[in-house]
């Protein structure tokens, strides 16, 4: 498989080897083989030329995971037409920013999915603040559509309607923009990642070596948002291999678990939130018998515990990394390590090509294995930069190539690494850098403590932890008991110097799933210790 190349020479190779194969079953049961993904993959970039779309322009899809997102990438990757991936759950303010940071020239939508009215949220926007935007693409629905909208001319999708008249020629380049996708910042409004053909397609190509698509029966639950790298990256790898995607609309645990079942999936990725409710919504003790490759990306609290358990039930739960600007799933942890080590995030990269390094946080020297600082990547699959913001980009990437990720690890003797925490989320406690994880696990262990979010706050003029818990089912612990019970358990510098007891955790939705608000936390400790003055 030749790497370097576009996203639809991909397709198209492995439309030619299994014609006949399935490559996309929907939640409704519509199929598409790879001859037909190829085929409506050339009908879409003819009519994206008939729209007046030329290779440079970019074209904005606010879909769910449906065979047109997948048939507009393919289509667009022809002729040389990025694809800006708007996330589903945005509404005016984030699709208003996606929209004219993007300059895309059209937006891709539907009017309505479930109890989501799209049309209303576009209203939302400031036509003039989208000079960019030419026309809005409806799917074709039977009732009428309106002329325009934001004073842009309405145009029909549909890809029944697609015919196989004039092919638009191939024009595409692999260092021709693919995708932008936004980040998933919780505090401000997102940046655009760049993703060329080449830095998706070197990606997709090691990702389905390394994964096994290309094996007899490899079968994927398409789970997440194609809106994310999370989403998107395994249905590339797994379409480059010829394996076939069951495509969810949108993920519901009971669901899942019967596509799951019903189709003996193999491959399956997510965040710990994701499996929870399969696990929860599955009957049988072994809910998927046929896993061979079961990735997921802890976001919440006590996703160690739910990975134990998954093992015990026969689901492979294993630690991954990944970012929209390296790409998801760009490692994995090595099977033969022992069980706690294997569900830690991080691992070994898919790419060979790729390095990993640590960055010390106050020295900035490189640090050698078993030292936690910065982590930095340089691989094929990293992104060429932000969008529009060369400061932003200067920022991430180094004279070298490395991209700076912003999360605190370290690497193991083997050569494999291991994600600890977000470097804003660590702790400098008593000259110490300390993962707020490595608290949490403590505290869990405490009679009485359901869960445990740990954060720093300054008292006295000192960094100090703290702690929010959520209590057990029927239990009401004391938080001096808990910080006492802290103190035998671990050095004294890491133990909380408060301990506040809440029904729940803030949290904010992503492309991937549920992610806890940790700056929402350290407000949180800042207004209860203002109140300590007083």
């Amino acid at each position: 498989m030749e790497d370097s190349e576009t996203l639809s020479a991909l397709l198209d190779r492995r439309a030619s080897e299994v014609p006949d194969s399935l490559a996309l079953v929907t939640s409704d049961g519509q199929t598409v083989s790879y001859a037909e993904l190829e085929r409506l993959s050339r009908r879409v970039a003819a009519w994206l030329t008939a729209q007046g779309l030329t290779s440079g322009d970019r074209v904005a899809v606010w879909l769910v995971n449906r065979i047109e997102w997948i048939a507009l990438l393919y289509g667009a990757s022809r002729v040389g037409v990025g694809i800006v991936a708007v996330n589903t759950r945005y509404r005016g303010t984030e699709l208003q920013h996606i929209l004219s940071r993007s300059g895309a020239s059209m937006l891709v939508l539907d009017a309505q999915f479930r109890k989501i009215d799209f049309l209303s949220l576009l209203q939302d926007v400031n036509p003039d603040s989208v000079p960019d935007l030419s026309r809005i693409a409806l799917l074709g629905r039977e009732e009428p559509q309106p002329d325009t909208i934001l004073g842009r001319k309405v145009v029909r999708f549909s890809l029944s309607d697609l015919s196989d008249g004039e092919a638009a020629q191939s024009v595409s380049a692999p260092d021709d923009l693919a995708v932008l996708f936004s980040t998933s910042g919780t505090t401000k409004l997102p940046k655009l990642v760049m993703h060329t053909q080449r830095t998706l397609s070197s990606h997709t190509g090691n990702l389905s070596r390394a994964f096994g698509f290309a094996e007899d029966g490899a079968r994927l639950l398409g789970a997440l948002p194609l809106c994310g790298v999370f989403g998107l990256n395994p249905v590339l790898a797994a379409l480059a291999g010829g394996a076939t995607v069951y495509l969810m609309e949108a993920f519901d645990g009971k669901e899942a678990v019967e596509l799951i079942e019903k189709h003996s999936i193999t491959h399956a990725f997510g965040s710990d939130e994701m499996f929870r409710r399969i696990l929860e919504s599955a009957t049988e003790e072994k809910p998927m018998p046929a896993a061979r490759i079961v990735g997921f990306a802890a976001l919440q609290a006590g996703a160690s515990e739910l990975a134990r358990d998954a093992w015990s039930r026969g689901v492979p739960m294993t630690g991954m990394y990944g970012a929209s600007e390296v790409n998801a799933l760009f490692s994995k942890q090595p099977d033969h390590l022992p069980l706690d080590e294997q569900i830690k995030a991080g691992g070994v990269p898919v790419s060979p090509e790729a390095h990993v390094r640590i960055r010390d946080v106050e020295t900035g020297e490189l640090l050698p294995a078993g030292k936690n600082g910065i982590i930095e990547i340089r691989a094929p699959s990293n992104f060429t930069g932000y969008w529009n913001d060369p400061d932003a980009t200067a920022k991430a990437i180094d004279a070298e190539g490395f991209y700076s990720t912003g999360d605190m690890g370290m690497l193991r003797e083997d050569g494999s690494f291991v994600y600890e925490a977000r470097i804003d989320d660590a702790m400098r406690l008593s000259g110490f850098l300390v993962n707020p994880g490595e608290v949490e696990d403590v505290l869990k262990e405490i009679e009485g403590v359901e869960d445990a979010q740990v954060i720093a706050v300054t008292l006295e003029g000192k960094m100090r932890s703290a702690a929010f818990i959520i209590p057990a089912p029927g239990a009401s612990p004391d938080p001096d008991h808990v910080i006492a019970e802290t103190g035998r358990l671990m050095a004294a510098f890491k133990v909380p110097a408060r301990v506040w007891v809440v029904d729940q955790f803030p949290v904010t939705e992503s492309a991937n799933g549920m992610k806890i608000q940790r700056g929402q936390l350290r407000k949180m400790a800042a207004e209860r210790l203002e109140k300590e003055k007083y």
